[in-house]
C-alpha cells in the first residue's frame, strides 16, 4: 500500500520486470528512482530484492525495505537505517543478503484482539477500527520513504517515529530512535 502511494504521488507507470516482480522507474531530478513489490513468498523477499540491487548496481544504503510490523501498534512507524530482522521472516532474507546495515520503514499493524493467531493477523484484513485510519497511516508511512529519498535516515527517523494517528500521545523521545 505504501509503495502504491508513493507511485500515486510521483506518477510512476508500472512495468513489468524480468522476475515478475512489480518494478517501477521514475526519475526525480538526476535520481533514479526504483520502486520494487516481490512477488515472492515473504520469507524469500531478499531473492527479488537482491536481484533488482544487483542489476541497477544499488548499494544496501540505498535501499529502504517497508514491510508491516506484527510487534508495533496499529498505525505506528519506525524507521531505522540498520538492526536485526526481530523475527520478521522477510527482513531475515534481505538480511541473508544485504547484512543487518540496510534501511528499513516498519509500519506497525499490531496484534489486533486476544486469540487471533500471528498468521491470520499478517494475512488478514484491518478490522473496522482500523480501516478508516489506513489511509493515515499510508501517507504517513510513504512520506517517512520520501524524507529518507530527499533528506536520509536521521530525517526520516526525526518524523517517523514520533509521528501518531490523531488522538494519540506523540513522545518525543521516541522520534530519534534510529
Amino acid at each position: 500500500m505504501v509503495v502504491d502511494e508513493i507511485a500515486r504521488r510521483l506518477n510512476v507507470e508500472e512495468r513489468d520486470w524480468k522476475t515478475k516482480d512489480r518494478a517501477r522507474q521514475v526519475q526525480i531530478g538526476a535520481r533514479d528512482l526504483i520502486l520494487v513489490e516481490p512477488q515472492s513468498y515473504m520469507n524469500e523477499s531478499g531473492v527479488p530484492t537482491r536481484l533488482v540491487a544487483s542489476w541497477y548496481h544499488i548499494p544496501a544504503e540505498r535501499i529502504l525495505v517497508i514491510y508491516d510490523e506484527l510487534d508495533l501498534p496499529f498505525g505506528r512507524l519506525r524507521v531505522r537505517d540498520s538492526g536485526s530482522s526481530a523475527g520478521h521472516n522477510g527482513m531475515k532474507s534481505i538480511i541473508s543478503y544485504f547484512g543487518m546495515e540496510i534501511p528499513r520503514l516498519r509500519v506497525g499493524i499490531g496484534r489486533d484482539e486476544e486469540g487471533v493467531e500471528a498468521i491470520d493477523r499478517v494475512l488478514g484484513t484491518f478490522n473496522e477500527r482500523e480501516r478508516p485510519l489506513l489511509p493515515l497511516v499510508v501517507n504517513a508511512a510513504a512520506d517517512a520513504a520520501l524524507i529518507w529519498l530527499d533528506e536520509g535516515v536521521t530525517a526520516a527517523a526525526n518524523m517517523a517515529n514520533g509521528w501518531r494517528l490523531p488522538g494519540e500521545e506523540s513522545n518525543p523521545s521516541e522520534s530519534a530512535e534510529r
